[in-house]
């Protein structure tokens, strides 16, 4: 998203505030177009007439756009799909040019495949001999059935109020968790009675439905030119844990959905941040935004950057001047760990419903 479509999604400014409510009509009309499109989605499913996926899927998608962790929690089923004895592929749209490097990175080994339309990536992983998939961003890609749909709501871009589009970020309203087979709140540093309050609102809008919870840390830092390589490759140096931020001068980069959750996060780490460089979810860097970045910053400061950020800056990054860091989400449950469980029991019996026995 842009600055300024964050500017007015997020901010409590009177400015803000008049252009929500200027755009409150249109919320109106998406809302009815989305109620409209999702009657007739389930009028189809009860039909029986939704399309047959070429492969058992797992949806792993959310409400709003983008910002709660999706990528991370994709892989982290994909981890237990494998465990279970599974070949998943993930199976995403593919936004920008960061999503799919991300997944490979999270995921090594797995098949990645980039399709807007997830019923051509279904087969395209069948024909990878993958046996099963995690759909990345999928909730409101209907056309294909899912065996389990797993809806993410973040307890950090948590506002107290649901806005539909254009006003808000809510492509669909909190209702929609009903057709849901878990929501799943993520927390990256939302305080505890926001995360309750979320809790709250989920249980009156889809109060059937099982709720988990899971937090995104940062799992620790690491020598951005070392993407590819595995923590047992890095050397003693390239890689430390999250202590080692704590009171060191840090300038952050970030073009992600929820800039403020990372910002939040690197402070309660203790990094001391001088700057924080922020860009629209996706951004394309150019060379121009890292010269800027490095002058700010100078050599004795540390630059730390997501590892959405990372694999894109990483070509860009001079090799005089700070050094580049980046930090990646590590998958911890909270709440509902049987819940979880059982979402990926389901995928794992589909998928051996349809494996053709010998004989």
């Amino acid at each position: 998203m842009t600055a300024f479509v964050s500017y007015v999604w997020r901010s409590s400014s009177a400015g803000a505030r008049i252009a929500r409510l200027a755009l409150t009509p249109l919320s109106g009309l998406f809302g009815v177009m989305v109620a409209l499109r999702n009657a007739a989605f389930d009028a189809r499913a009860r039909r029986g007439t939704l399309g047959v996926p070429a492969l058992p899927a797992l949806s792993v998608g959310n409400l709003t756009v983008g910002g709660t962790g999706k990528t991370p929690v994709a892989s982290w089923f994909v981890d237990r799909l494998r465990a279970g004895g599974a070949s998943p592929a993930l199976v995403l749209r593919g936004y920008g040019d960061d999503e799919w490097r991300v997944h490979g990175l999270l995921t090594p080994g797995v098949p990645v495949v980039v399709a807007p339309e997830r019923a051509v990536g279904l087969v395209t992983a069948r024909n990878q001999q993958c046996d099963c998939a995690v759909l990345d961003d999928a909730f409101q890609h209907r056309q294909v059935a899912r065996a389990q749909d797993v809806v993410l709501v973040s307890a950090d871009a948590w506002q107290g109020r649901v806005r539909l589009l254009p006003s808000g970020p809510y492509r669909e309203p909190l209702e929609s968790l009903n057709r849901a087979s878990v929501a799943v709140i993520t927390v990256k540093a939302a305080s505890a009675d926001t995360v309750q309050a979320v809790w709250a609102a989920i249980r009156r809008a889809a109060p059937s439905v099982p709720i988990a919870q899971l937090r995104l840390a940062p799992s620790g830092v690491r020598l951005a030119a070392t993407i590819g390589g595995s923590a047992q490759s890095i050397p003693l140096g390239l890689q430390h844990d999250l202590a080692w931020l704590a009171g060191r001068e840090t300038v952050l980069i970030s073009a992600i959905a929820d800039p403020d959750a990372f910002g939040r996060q690197m402070a309660a780490a203790g990094a001391i941040v001088q700057y924080h460089a922020v860009y629209a979810d996706h951004y394309a860097f150019k060379a121009a935004d890292v010269s800027d970045i490095v002058a700010r910053a100078g050599p004795s400061v540390a630059v730390v950057c997501t590892l959405k950020d990372a694999v894109k800056l990483v070509p860009l990054w001079p090799r005089a001047g700070a050094a580049l860091w980046y930090v990646s989400q590590t998958v911890v449950v909270e709440q509902g760990a049987e819940i979880l469980e059982q979402v990926v029991a389901r995928v794992l019996g589909a998928r051996r419903a349809t494996i053709p026995t010998a004989g």
